[in-house]
Formats: structure tokens, C-alpha cells, sequence
């Protein structure tokens, strides 16, 4: 991002209306590669097809905040790798980690990684320190430390369903998982800012939180947030879960989220009521139905409607439900544009 842009993100969630409504997206592996024109795996093993990809969107859409901007990853592979996760990877299609926890007695064989070391999370750190120079010579910044949220390596480790399932049957070996898990997080995010002093954002993905009802989110999904969010002293804490997240949004400023990236499947005003107004929501129409998937005039009426009859358009910044699907147009992109520049 570069400082007008993160200014802009700053007075939004400051409260300061914007008008017209500042547009931003999550970008990554899913959209980038095969937008840029080349293999997944291209994108993730060359310093130079990754820092052009990501430069191109930047110069092609210069009015779009994307967040977090160079993003250094690969896929879902990252946290868990540093525990010893099997990551596969292939030419078109996103990596994928295999699970090492096959029963939850194998918890306790478990230790905390060390990020400087273990796993991807250090070609991940040495990409952003190689190409820094690069980055800001085209005037942006590197802005955030970034990592999966706890539940969601959790259910990488273990398996979705058997995380979900212990929780309820072994919740004593869930919360050691989830302590072990969280201390590496703080690690890996705190290196991240000792190595960029730029960093003054935290940006953390859990799509997992929108599968807890109420009373586990409270037990196994609020503590752990907070202690990763309190870990830094910085100006902005972005969450993004695009499952359901009405059970979450009530507790987001007092966890001291900021920023909130959610599902299409609730409303601008939903959200708006859910989180008190104290926190800035980045959305909300259909990531791929319509913003992948729809015509140029379909995107540019979802994007209408999504705002449609609000009263207060504060702590707003359009986009869509979630991270960038793969497929996404520059016609889509364009439309979704000029839709947000009506909004003066």
C-alpha cells in the first residue's frame, strides 16, 4: 500500500467518511496467478514472477487498496509446514497440507516451532526482505504481518472435522493444541515486524471461527484472538472469516479487531448492528457468483445493493466477501470501480 492509501484505511476506521467509498481487496495465490498469466507454481517459486504479478495489479488498478499488499505465501502450506505437515504442491492448483495429528493423544507429541527456522515461514520473511527495495521504489510499503488464525491450523493439523469434533470430546487436548499454536503465531508475527519496521497492521485468516456456535467461540476461539491481536502494538487489526460471522462480531472490538473482512451471506447493516459500529467492515458482495463469475452489470448492481438504503456509510470499505476468487476479470474489477465511485 502506499501512504495515501494506508492513510485513506487509517481515517476509515478512525470513523471518517470517505467519500466516495474507498474499494479494497484480499489478493493472493487463488487470483494473482492466473490473472498474471502464469502457473500457481511459478508464483510461488520465483521472486520475480511474484513481485511482477503483484506490481501489475497494483499499476493496473492504482485506486484499489490491496490488502495486504505483496502478500508473501503459499496457500494454506505456511503454518502448517513448521509443524511438519506434508504440503503438496502442483503447476495450477493450490497447495495443500496433510494432517499429522491422527488421534489426540498425538497432541502432546507436540512442541512449539520456531519461525526463523521451521517449516516455509522463512523463505516467506526472505521474499519480503529480498524485494522490499523493489516495493518501495514503486512508492508502497510493506504494511502487515500476516498469519493464519488458530482454529484454522488447528483443523489443517488435525482435520476439520476431527478439530471440531475434539473440541467438544477432548477439549483439555484442544486447548494444548491451541496454546501451542498460539504461541507460535505471536512468534512468527512478532519476526515478521522485528524484520520490517514498516509493519504497523496484523492481518489474521480464520474461516473456522464462523463454524463455532456462541459458547465455543467464547472457549476456544475468543482468548486465543485476543492474545495473537494484543501480541503487537499496531494501528490496524484486520480479521478476515468469510464463513459465518454472527457469532464472532460482537466480540471483534473487544478482542481490539479493527478491520473485518466477512460473508455475503449478511448484510452491510447486519454487520453494521453485530459489531456495534466499532468496526470498520471491508465487503460484501458475492465473491465468486458474482464478482467471478458475474457480468460486468451484474457486479456493478451488487455492488449498489450492498449499500443500498444505508444511512450511515462510516468504517466502510467495499469489496467483496471474502479474498479474490480465482477469475476474476478486469471488466468485473473495472465495473465494481465505477459502481463505488457513484457513491459520492
Amino acid at each position: 500500500m502506499n501512504d495515501v492509501q494506508w492513510q485513506v484505511l487509517l481515517d476509515v476506521i478512525a470513523g471518517k467518511t470517505i467519500k466516495p467509498l474507498p474499494v479494497g481487496f484480499i489478493i493472493d495465490s487463488p487470483w494473482l496467478p492466473g490473472w498474471a498469466g502464469i502457473s500457481t507454481l511459478d508464483y510461488f517459486t520465483s521472486d520475480e514472477l511474484w513481485f511482477e504479478a503483484n506490481k501489475r495489479a497494483i499499476e493496473t488498478f492504482p485506486d484499489v487498496m490491496f490488502l495486504p499488499g505483496f502478500w508473501s505465501e503459499y496457500g494454506m502450506c505456511t503454518e502448517p509446514s513448521a509443524f511438519g505437515a506434508k504440503c503438496s504442491f502442483h503447476e495450477r492448483e493450490l497447495p495443500y497440507a496433510d494432517k499429522i495429528l491422527r488421534q489426540v493423544e498425538d497432541i502432546d507429541t507436540l512442541s512449539v516451532p520456531k519461525p526463523q527456522q521451521d517449516g516455509l515461514a522463512p523463505f516467506i520473511l526472505n521474499r519480503l526482505k529480498l524485494n522490499r527495495k523493489k516495493i518501495e521504489k514503486m512508492g508502497h510499503t510493506i504494511r502487515f504481518a500476516v498469519a493464519r488464525g488458530p482454529l484454522n491450523i488447528a483443523s489443517f493439523l488435525m482435520g476439520t472435522t476431527e478439530f471440531l469434533i475434539a473440541s467438544r470430546t477432548d477439549a483439555d487436548k484442544v486447548h494444548t493444541l491451541l496454546k501451542i499454536i498460539t504461541d507460535y503465531s505471536i512468534q512468527w508475527l512478532k519476526l515478521q515486524k522485528q524484520a520490517i519496521d514498516t509493519i504497523d497492521g496484523i492481518l489474521l485468516l480464520d474461516d473456522i471461527v464462523g463454524f463455532c456456535g456462541r459458547p465455543d467461540f467464547e472457549t476456544f476461539a475468543r482468548p486465543y484472538l485476543k492474545a495473537i491481536f494484543d501480541s503487537l502494538d499496531v494501528n490496524v487489526k484486520f480479521f478476515h472469516n468469510d464463513a459465518d460471522g454472527k457469532v464472532c462480531s460482537p466480540f471483534l472490538s473487544e478482542i481490539g479487531i479493527n478491520l473485518f473482512n466477512f460473508s455475503f451471506l449478511h448484510s452491510m447493516d447486519q454487520m453494521k448492528a453485530w459489531t456495534g459500529n466499532k468496526v470498520t467492515l471491508l465487503g460484501n458482495i458475492p465473491p465468486r457468483d458474482v464478482l467471478g463469475l458475474g457480468t460486468p452489470e451484474e457486479v456493478a448492481q451488487s455492488v449498489t445493493r450492498s449499500i443500498a438504503g444505508m444511512k450511515d456509510t462510516s468504517r466502510i470499505i467495499l469489496s467483496c466477501g471474502g479474498g479474490m476468487p480465482d477469475g476474476v476479470s478486469n471488466a468485473n474489477l473495472n465495473a465494481f470501480i465505477k459502481a463505488a465511485e457513484r457513491t459520492r
